[in-house]
């Protein structure tokens, strides 16, 4: 095994836990699970960004091709989207948590549409699952499959990751979209149907 493998696999660990935890904080119906899982989602990210900047920084540093060099060469196609989720996640992650809390008081408490609706925003988990597919690539590249050096497997290697990136975004806009109805419309009112 390589020994920028070594350094990719903790990183691509907490990465696609995070975006493991991102994809289910709208399914949860409990405000206080909700609480639990955004503290999760925080720290995941914040280690994420802490040992993706680490792996950058001493490649940046260190001279020659040492398994550092050749682990922050491949993150920085991570490097993109690990600042996405510095730039917008994290804040977004925060307000979440907080909001949450305001309604954790009591363990049965439910999480209202907008709560869900805001742990469905696209700006929460499209770019932690994003950062995840990147430095997943990372992995697969130090493990002997590279994807971007045969002309033959470069183009469709990038239409797949071009496809699983928008089909990642549309979906969590289309969830997104799809809570924030909920939470607009009155809580309990149906459309009364008339009686044939």
């Amino acid at each position: 095994m390589d020994d920028h493998l070594i350094l990719l696999l903790p990183v691509a660990a907490v990465w696609v836990a995070a975006g493991v935890v991102a994809e289910g904080l709208p399914r949860l119906r409990h405000a206080r699970a909700l609480r639990r899982r955004t503290g999760w989602l925080s720290g995941l990210t914040l280690t994420g960004l802490a040992l993706t900047a680490a792996v950058l920084v001493a490649g940046l540093q260190s001279a020659g091709t040492t398994p550092v060099d050749r682990a922050a060469s491949g993150l920085l196609l991570a490097a993109v989207p690990a600042t996405a989720v510095a730039v917008w996640s994290v804040r977004r992650i925060r307000r979440l948590r907080a909001g949450a809390g305001a309604f954790a008081a009591a363990p049965g408490t439910p999480a209202p549409h907008g709560l869900r609706a805001a742990a469905a925003h696209p700006l929460i988990g499209l770019p932690v699952q994003v950062t995840a597919l990147a430095v997943l690539a990372a992995v697969l590249s130090a493990a002997g499959v590279d994807l971007l050096s045969a002309p033959a497997v470069t183009g469709p290697a990038i239409t797949v990751g071009a496809l699983g990136v928008t089909s990642i975004g549309v979906r969590h806009a289309l969830r997104h979209s799809r809570l924030v109805e909920r939470a607009m419309s009155p809580a309990g009112l149906r459309p009364a149907r008339t009686a044939a």
